[in-house]
Formats: C-alpha cells, structure tokens, sequence
C-alpha cells in the first residue's frame, strides 16, 4: 500500500505490482482494482516471475503464469511481465534459446484468452541477458504472443545499447522499464553495476525518448527502482527525482 500512495502522491499515472500482489489481494482482486482507481493509477503490468527452462516443473510453471493472468484480468491489468531462465553451470546452446522460445509462445498464447499480453523482459544474469541472446529468445516466440518488455538499464548493464534495441525490435515492443544504471560503482569490482534514479547514470536517455517518439510508440514506459541508491533519500524522493527528470525534457508524466 505505501508504493501505491507514493506513485500516486508523486502523480504517476501507472503502476506495475510484483507477485506478492496476488498473494494479498488475491481472494479479492476487485478490491485492489477500486484502490487503484480511487489514486487514478492505471494498473499497467503484473510481475509475473520466470520461465523455468527444465523440463521438471513446466505444469506447475504454466499453472503459476495462468493464475497471475486470470487475477491481472479481474483487477483491471494488462500487461503480464516474465522473465527466463539461464542454464546452471554451463553455457546456453541453441537448443536452449528454441525451447525458452516455444515455452514461452505456449504462456503467451494461454494468457492471451484472458484478454492479457505478455512481456518477456531481458534481464541480467537470464537466459536472455546480452543483446544477441534476446534476441534469439524473441526470434525462436511467436511474435502473435511474446512481445518484448525493454528494460533499458538491464540492457545497458550487459553491454548493449536501448536505442538500438527500440530500433531493432519497434514492431515487438509491448513496453518499458524506463531506468538507468550507474557502472562502473565506485569502490565495487570493475563489473559491478547499481541501479539508481533516471539522469544519475549511463543510460542515453535522451536518446530512448527520442527513438521511442520517432517510431511513434504509444505504450507504458514504466518507471522503475530497484531500491534507493542513497540511504538518505526515501522511494518517494527516488520517484521524484525521475519524474522531474523526465519533465525536465519536455515529457508529461
């Protein structure tokens, strides 16, 4: 409750929840649905966790997804967010890339019947991780149910350029995590990366909006923290420092 009246407090319009949402308002999804409305927050994306890559598993994997689907529909969502998996203890092969593929276009066609798009969400430390491994995730779905979910930090932080991700995949972005990565960290190793407020690190920005105003996207482009980056700043001052960037350029919020 304490994020959704700091996302509203700031004048957000949108919010994306993670799973544990499911966990408190899942008996009564109706009542988050009114909570939301009562703060004219749009409920743009569900969390919905990842796509196991074993074969042990898949049901229960499917089942979870499909129970997220159903509760996003019936509190007034649209998006269902996911993200893969990357192989224990060896390098991922082609077969790996092919399988994460059909898993998830059978997700993406099942949630579809609630009235739910789904967003594959490029990640550090997945499957799909560096711009060649997305994507071979994104070419081995069908592109009628898996649609890209850009995070423009995590694609930053393993070694590619957002704008050029916009460029390369404009006709499968479903929406964004807007967000922006300080790397290298002071005082970390040289690989380390931390997220932290829009305009505080190597994300071009800039560059992301204007891509995104030149292919004409009109979708959600969500906003998003991991944690605060200076203890001596709360979530709704992190909030505030990224909106004001945004409208700093020219962007209504």
């Amino acid at each position: 409750m304490q994020a959704i009246d700091d996302i509203a407090a700031v004048g957000y319009r949108g919010i994306q929840l993670r799973a544990s949402a499911v966990t408190r308002w899942g008996a009564n999804p109706a009542v988050l649905r009114q909570r939301l409305a009562d703060r004219a927050l749009t409920f743009a994306a569900l969390s919905s966790g990842s796509v196991t890559i074993e074969p042990a598993g898949m049901q229960e994997n499917m089942a979870l997804h499909l129970r997220h689907a159903a509760f996003l529909r019936d509190a007034g969502g649209l998006y269902l967010q996911v993200v893969d998996e990357r192989p224990q203890g060896r390098r991922p092969t082609a077969d790996d890339f092919q399988r994460m593929g059909e898993r998830l276009s059978e997700i993406g066609r099942r949630v579809s019947e609630f009235g739910v798009a789904l967003g594959y969400h490029n990640h550090m430390g997945n499957l799909g991780q560096a711009p060649d491994e997305v994507a071979r995730v994104l070419e081995a779905a069908d592109p009628r149910y898996v649609r890209l979910e850009l995070d423009t930090a995590h694609y930053q932080a393993a070694g590619g350029n957002p704008v050029d991700a916009i460029r390369q995949h404009a006709d499968r972005l479903l929406f964004l995590h807007l967000k922006d990565v300080q790397q290298p960290v002071p005082g970390r190793p040289a690989n380390a990366y931390r997220f932290v407020e829009l305009g505080e690190g190597r994300v071009p920005l800039v560059a992301v909006l204007a891509e995104l105003a030149r292919i004409r996207f009109d979708g959600w482009a969500i906003v998003e923290l991991d944690g605060v980056p200076d203890p001596a700043r709360t979530p709704r001052d992190c909030a505030r420092i990224s909106k004001h960037f945004l409208e700093s350029h020219g962007y209504t919020v």
